[in-house]
């Protein structure tokens, strides 16, 4: 009998002669807050094809805080390459990062090369430059290249296909906490985030651009940790609330079972769906999103860690908690819905006509109302309960948010707009409002569209 792995690539992938399976190169990051290095743990191949788009093999968006070159050895040829951020990347703003070192197991993953080649890993400076930190050779005929395949955690469910993989967005929803008997609850949920994402612009015109999968492992136990709260579960892929400290961030470090679970499936990109009610999630550029399934603010939380991970969004809210130390000056951000220079912001072109730079809104009326709602917030949490009690909350600040920022002078027009990237003053949006700036019902704004339409463009055109 085949396996059902030799099923999915013969009955949902049109193989081509030339499609070149995919490799991953697993290692270790290493540092703190003001060094890093790099070791090489594994190079794996998976058993999948690379599902990427061929036609577009090098990055051009010049998106992250890492990038990674793939360079053939004899000829020094640019093969490949890929922006992407890292939980490491993050760790390293932390408080935590200037007192000790950290270890963080990451990957890269690539079309495989046909003869050895080099890896180049760069980091973007201060000027926004990328500049080169680490490169170490590969070799597909490396006699300790891993070429098992992982085990199965459970059968590909096929939420939606609209075409070969090699011209779609593959997008990945994957289970955690979940147990055996909790398989259809799992996809009852991911149908929920993907009627949400699909309703929202661009999304919703470029749906036909999409194929969504499905993988449920199981858990042992329904749920995943909670520490702050003193709940600690072994789930598959060993996601936990209170990351880098903060109660509604939610990731997880174990980056390999990740992988090994993900190489089932054919994914650009991948979001983590926890089986629980508290809110909270996370999204990391190139890496991955988490959303806590049973949360009244669900598909918000999913639409807008989506922003994070596939396009490379930055969160536009600055009256929030973060676990991230400010950055010296307000040098110019490389995520392309946020900007510290008003001579040309990056969606120069969008801007409505005359409209005034930076542009008024009312911003310390904003900054009052939400004076009493973060406090009242931090005091649910400190209490502990229940997390009905937290949405109520929401709904009321969402019902005050909501008319205040959109019946403004220059609501619904495109400017630059301070407040922005976590920080009160300097950095500015293109609108009053967005889904990255807000929990309220409404949608993307200017810039998160045109970010968002060049990533799906990226993956699927044809050159």
């Amino acid at each position: 009998m085949r396996s059902w792995i030799v099923i999915l690539v013969t009955c949902f992938i049109t193989l081509r002669a030339t499609e070149p399976q995919t490799m991953r190169l697993d290692y270790f990051h290493t540092g703190n807050a003001s060094s890093e290095m790099f070791s090489v743990d594994q190079l794996v191949l998976e058993p999948l094809p690379w599902p990427g788009n061929p036609d577009r093999p090098i990055d051009d968006l010049n998106l992250g805080k890492y990038r990674f070159k793939l360079v053939d050895k004899n000829s020094g040829k640019l093969v490949f390459s890929r922006g992407f951020c890292s939980i490491y990347g993050e760790w390293e703003l932390t408080a935590e990062a200037r007192e000790m070192h950290r270890t963080f197991s990451e990957s890269l993953r690539f079309p495989c090369p046909d003869a050895p080649a080099i890896i180049v890993m760069e980091k973007r400076g201060t000027d926004n430059e990328f500049v080169e930190i680490w490169r170490t050779e590969i070799d597909p005929k490396d006699k300790y290249l891993q070429t098992a395949n992982p085990a199965s955690q459970g059968p590909l469910i096929a939420l939606e296909k609209n075409g070969d993989p090699s011209h779609k967005v593959d997008l990945l929803i994957i289970g955690d906490g979940y147990t055996a008997k909790e398989r259809n609850k799992f996809e009852k949920d991911a149908r929920k985030m993907m009627k949400a994402l699909f309703s929202k612009e661009p999304y919703k015109s470029r749906r036909k651009d999409f194929n969504v999968w499905g993988l449920c492992p199981p858990s042992h136990e329904s749920g995943i940790s909670r520490p702050s709260t003193g709940q600690y579960r072994r789930s598959p892929l060993g996601c936990a609330y209170d990351a880098f400290g903060s109660e509604r961030y939610i990731l997880t470090y174990e980056n390999k079972a990740l992988r090994d679970i993900a190489a089932h499936a054919p994914y650009d990109c991948i979001q983590i769906l926890v089986n629980g009610k508290t809110y909270g999630g996370g999204g990391i550029f190139g890496l991955y999103g988490t959303t806590s399934a049973d949360n009244e603010f669900a598909p918000y939380i999913f639409v807008h860690e989506f922003g994070h991970h596939f396009a490379g969004l930055a969160d536009e809210y600055y009256t929030s908690d973060v676990a991230y130390q400010s950055a010296n000056g307000r040098p110019e951000p490389w995520e392309p819905n946020v900007t510290a220079n008003l001579n040309k912001p990056k969606w120069n072109a969008l801007l409505t006509p005359e409209i005034p730079i930076p542009t008024p809104w009312k911003k310390s009326e904003f900054e009052a109302m939400n004076v009493t709602y973060q406090a009242r917030r931090k005091e649910i949490r400190e209490q502990n309960l229940p997390e009905t009690v937290m949405e109520a909350l929401f709904r009321t600040n969402a019902s005050k948010e909501t008319p205040l920022l959109g019946k403004d002078k220059f609501s619904g027009k495109v400017g630059a707009f301070e407040g922005a990237n976590y920080e009160a003053m300097g950095y500015y949006r293109s609108q009053t409002d967005c889904i990255m700036f807000t929990r309220n019902p409404v949608p993307f704004c200017a810039a998160c569209q045109e970010a968002t339409t060049n990533m799906i463009r990226f993956h699927t055109s044809k050159q």
